[in-house]
């Protein structure tokens, strides 16, 4: 098989890589630009790469949900909604799927996952992505909307939101933003910074977000079991902060033969999705075998 195109799509920044199956997990970077703004511009950039490098497939991971080749609800790139890439894209084989399951493959098959049959990724950035390998398998679920989990709720009283989640919106890196500027401070980084450099009033502003983390995450790990949570996107730079005030939730919350759970951070921080879409397209058998 000749090298395929992995590209890691979101809603801010396009990515694309080429692997080689003689090196699969190690995709040469090809470049990284603003996203899209339109699906000519997407189809334009896009079958420039494919004719530039004559590549026999394409993986594609989206920020959202996929079934097949078709993506059916991108909401940071609403012109990829009910889109057949197969139609745009004609000729090579397309594998097409969420970003947080791609990312997923890519720990399962050679990185932090790899050799476990059970285990939840966490993909916390601007928002928060998840996935989940159980039995060995990659859950997809109908148009690949299993494993939404920043939706997750453990507050009775939240009267919801059409665009972010609950979780999403007391966990994520953009609610980390936002308690960072409340405190006068930069950003999620600057305040992890000074949490970090021994801040113990900023620390304690890190301790809602983590409780919600491990409250909800409680809930995940009861129902699927398993021995580790992966945590890969910018938030995993932080675990050394956030990681024992998460678990410290988690732990409280669940019975004693769950509580032995580990929150590590992802082997391929944020190029997981990339290299996910790479293996995916030279079809690893994690993601052939998991039906769409």
């Amino acid at each position: 098989m000749s090298k395929v195109l992995s590209l890691d799509i979101g809603g801010t920044n396009l990515r694309a890589g080429l692997m080689d199956p003689a090196s699969p997990g190690s995709p040469k970077t090809l470049g990284h630009w603003p996203a899209p703004a339109s699906l000519e511009a997407f189809r334009g950039h896009v079958s420039g790469l494919i004719e530039t490098h004559k590549v026999s497939g394409i993986g594609i991971a989206v920020p959202g949900l996929a079934e097949g080749t078709r993506c059916i609800w991108i909401p940071n790139l609403p012109y990829l909604d009910g889109v057949d890439l197969a139609d745009q894209f004609p000729g090579p084989e397309i594998a097409l799927g969420n970003d947080a399951q791609m990312a997923l493959l890519a720990e399962a098959a050679l990185g932090a996952a790899r050799g476990q049959s059970d285990a939840i990724l966490l993909a916390i950035g601007t928002g928060i992505g998840s996935a989940v390998l159980s039995d060995g398998r990659i859950l997809r679920g109908p148009s690949g909307s299993a494993a939404s989990f920043g939706w997750a709720v453990a507050d009775l009283d939240d009267l919801g939101d059409p665009v972010h989640g609950w979780l999403e919106r007391m966990a994520s890196g953009r609610a980390l933003d936002a308690i960072a500027s409340a405190a006068g401070l930069a950003n999620g980084a600057d305040l992890i910074m000074q949490a970090r450099e021994g801040n113990a009033e900023v620390r304690r502003l890190l301790e809602p977000p983590a409780a919600a983390l491990g409250t909800t995450l409680a809930g995940a790990v009861a129902l699927l079991g398993g021995n580790s949570i992966i945590v890969s996107g910018g938030v995993a730079e932080a675990l050394d902060m956030l990681a024992p005030l998460i678990l410290e939730a988690l732990r409280r919350h669940l019975p004693p033969h769950l509580r032995g759970i580990e929150i590590i951070a992802g082997t391929f921080g944020p190029s997981a999705s990339l290299v996910g879409a790479g293996l995916a397209a030279l079809g690893n058998p994690l993601w052939k075998e998991t039906p769409s």
